[in-house]
């Protein structure tokens, strides 16, 4: 396909998947469960972390997650008792096992003691556009802890491991992105959602071979970037829109 036909396919895809008939089946569900901006933020962050493998699985290993949180995480986790701690241990999610999800509960803590939104943690304060750098802060802020276990890395992705970072880029765009459509929730305004990166999994890799908006062969941090600056040719100020078509495409409408 040739650029502008190219252009109205993906944008024929986004209009088909991007509307609240979406929300339901999919993991962005989950934090739609929420009125209160700080819910929002801990269990889309979260399921977002949870997100690989079967779309239905996330969805009801995060509804776990909420019902062990007395059905308000952040009260939860800035009030809890250490008692409370104890009916967590037994949460798992494929290699996420209780002592990522302890440390996740003290970072939160930990992070909301100090600051009012999650949206902080992901602005590098010498480049507050790059979101390289902003997703190399998180994480270093993620970690700033003596007793991070080093098991938990493997969750919170980062492009300083060339990693693609997905579930990230994902959980960005869910905060950053806004539109009619009302799926994504668009409750950050300090990110640009011109700087979005694309969620790049398997997926969307595949489809975007396939379409040839992919020329690297392995699907890393340079690959999001890659593709991310091409979809910028279709819609400059809001890239990653295409991610319901190239997931969609890829995993819905094999």
């Amino acid at each position: 396909m040739k650029g502008t036909e190219l252009k109205s396919f993906l944008d024929e895809q986004v209009s088909k998947y991007n509307n609240p008939a979406f929300i339901e089946q999919d993991p962005i569900s989950i934090p739609h469960r929420f009125t209160d901006r700080r819910n929002i933020e801990i269990m889309g962050f979260w399921t977002a972390m949870l997100s690989w493998g079967q779309r239905k699985t996330i969805i009801n290993k995060s509804l776990e997650l909420i019902q062990l949180m007395d059905h308000d995480p952040y009260d939860f986790i800035m009030n809890h008792k250490e008692e409370d701690l104890e009916r967590l241990l037994a949460f798992k999610h494929r290699t996420f096992n209780a002592t990522d999800t302890l440390y996740f509960i003290h970072f939160f803590r930990t992070y909301y003691t100090k600051h009012a939104s999650l949206e902080e943690g992901f602005i590098d304060p010498e480049d507050p556009s790059s979101m390289t750098k902003g997703l190399m802060h998180f994480h270093q802020l993620f970690f700033d802890d003596e007793n991070a276990p080093k098991r938990t890395r493997k969750h919170v992705s980062t492009p300083v491991r060339k990693s693609a970072c997905k579930r990230l880029c994902m959980f960005l765009r869910w905060m950053v992105r806004k539109d009619k459509a009302g799926v994504d929730f668009g409750i950050w305004d300090k990110i640009e959602m011109s700087e979005l990166k694309i969620p790049l999994d398997v997926h969307v890799f595949r489809v975007g071979k396939e379409l040839g908006l992919i020329e690297s062969k392995k699907a890393d941090w340079s690959a999001v970037l890659a593709l991310t600056e091409k979809l910028k040719t279709f819609n400059p100020d809001d890239p990653v829109i295409y991610d319901y078509a190239l997931f969609s495409l890829g995993v819905l409408d094999k």
